[in-house]
């Protein structure tokens, strides 16, 4: 069993309620969506095939329990399930990024799912799976990355009306270098939210360099 793997990298986690963790990134090449703030559009193409047997061994090599499957867009390769599944067998602590186009359903449940929900300034809301939201679990995160004050206040209405508060930890993310965020900070404690808001840590470190 074969997966079109980018890049096998060791960092901290950037994001994520993991946020700061020694982790192994998994980065899948594909994905369908074009988000106008893509940091990963050179994971669209390109890579090689990997056996989920020398993926495992590749993580092995850098002795951390937690892997981070990524992409792209993971879940554009049917194989990503059967390498979440082994990952989980082999005892390490998962997640997954997703970006809320693909069917996250089939996913093993001990996988923590990430799932982006798509804001219009994204320019992918039209290819948003709604039904994805059915399926969230205690242990999974949903992420809104925002991009304005429109943004920010179409998410506000969709965290009311789905009590996305209710079923897992939701994140608030600004786009780098398009909204301040000391101002989303503000934000969200002038509304009360139930939000955790995140800086993406690996940017602050190493700016925006791939594989970090």
């Amino acid at each position: 069993m074969a997966l079109k793997i980018h890049e096998i990298f060791y960092s901290l986690q950037g994001e994520s309620t993991r946020v700061g963790l020694p982790t192994v990134f998994v980065r899948l090449t594909g994905c369908p969506m074009r988000c106008v703030y893509c940091d990963t559009a050179y994971a669209f193409s390109g890579g090689s095939n990997m056996e989920v047997a020398d993926i495992l061994a590749n993580i092995a090599e850098h002795g951390t329990r937690y892997v981070t499957v990524t992409g792209g867009e993971p879940l554009a390769q049917k194989e990503c399930l059967v390498l979440l599944k082994a990952l989980c067998d082999a005892g390490y602590s998962v997640s997954l990024e997703t970006g809320g186009a693909v069917d996250i359903s089939a996913v093993d449940n001990r996988v923590s799912v990430i799932l982006d929900i798509k804001t219009p300034d994204s320019n992918e809301l039209k290819n948003y799976l709604w039904e994805n939201l059915n399926y969230l679990k205690k242990t999974d995160e949903v992420k809104f990355v925002l991009c304005s004050r429109a943004d920010y206040d179409w998410a506000k209405q969709i965290l009311a009306q789905h009590h996305l508060a209710e079923k897992c930890s939701v994140l608030f993310s600004p786009v780098y270098s398009q909204i301040n965020p000391t101002e989303l900070a503000n934000w969200v404690l002038a509304d009360k939210l139930p939000v955790r808001m995140q800086l993406q840590l690996h940017k602050i470190l190493w700016g925006e360099v791939p594989g970090k």
